[in-house]
């Protein structure tokens, strides 16, 4: 099975590729299955339909003449009428998934809850990932900023264990551990992140969820995948088994990255096969 499971198109306010251009690049590289996972991170951007959406000008959004990139949600209405669209045109040549990444924060769960239950009908797929904490994002530095090493990556993963916890319309935990990739001295040692992570892996198991292996850790130049091999093996001691493989891409030039050395470092670590979904539910396929 070679599927690409996170990707990003310009319904994501930090990518300008369109839709088209993402599923013939797929198509290129022989893949039998995509799933487009484009942004919603609410606390630190808002709906289309609110009104007074922030812009930034001269980032070359090829949405906009201007350059103007809107700093917005998923416009939810084109964006599920575009995959559709997409699976009327290229359906016969490659499986179409409809899924979104939830940047989800404890502040934010109650929109989320909201936004599930209106396009549930809609989707295949979620990522829950953590971009920020009390609205203070991790890209600027913001989140870390006043706080160590320690404190920093303990406050990430306490967020990630109360939002896995308490929020169930999830698939998998993308990018488990990205605090890795905004921390400039590089991952703690594992023993000092180890029981932070397991509960968060066990909740995972006992909601019948799963993880994601992130590829965008070879284009970060990350030391390791992400998550590491060792948050990997734990998860599958542990009894984890849903398993899906992403690129993380932004441009078609990303798309299908690593995918094939991710599916075999997860066979060296003893995982047998990979989780592709469809409608919420995981589809189990052979490595």
């Amino acid at each position: 099975m070679y599927a690409d499971y996170h990707i990003h198109t310009e319904f994501s306010d930090d990518s300008t590729e369109p839709m088209e251009r993402q599923i013939e690049r797929a198509i290129g590289l022989g893949l039998e299955e995509i799933c487009f996972t484009d942004h919603v991170d609410y606390g630190v951007k808002k709906d289309w339909e609110e009104g007074n959406i922030e812009r930034r000008m001269g980032l070359g959004n090829g949405t906009d003449p201007a350059g103007t990139v809107y700093i917005a949600n998923v416009n939810y209405p084109e964006y599920f009428g575009k995959i559709l669209r997409m699976k009327e045109i290229y359906g016969d040549r490659i499986r179409i998934r409809s899924g979104l990444e939830f940047g989800i924060q404890t502040i934010t769960l109650d929109r989320f809850e909201k936004l599930y239950r209106t396009w549930e009908k809609d989707l295949d797929f979620v990522l829950l990932s953590i971009h920020q904490v009390g609205n203070r994002e991790f890209w600027n530095g913001d989140f870390q900023r006043g706080r160590t090493r320690r404190e920093f990556n303990e406050a990430y993963y306490r967020e990630l264990l109360a939002a896995a916890s308490f929020f169930d319309h999830y698939s998998v935990l993308a990018h488990l551990d990205l605090i890795v990739r905004y921390d400039p001295e590089g991952p703690l040692p594992f023993s000092e992140i180890r029981d932070l992570v397991a509960p968060i892996l066990q909740t995972v198991i006992e909601k019948g969820k799963g993880i994601e292996i992130n590829t965008s850790s070879w284009h970060y130049g990350l030391a390791d995948t992400q998550p590491s091999r060792e948050i990997l093996s734990l998860y599958r001691e542990m009894g984890g088994k849903i398993v899906t493989i992403g690129s993380d891409a932004h441009t078609a030039s990303r798309l299908g990255d690593h995918v094939r050395e991710a599916a075999e470092i997860l066979k060296d670590l003893g995982f047998d096969s990979v989780a592709a979904f469809e409608h919420m539910e995981p589809v189990f396929h052979p490595l």
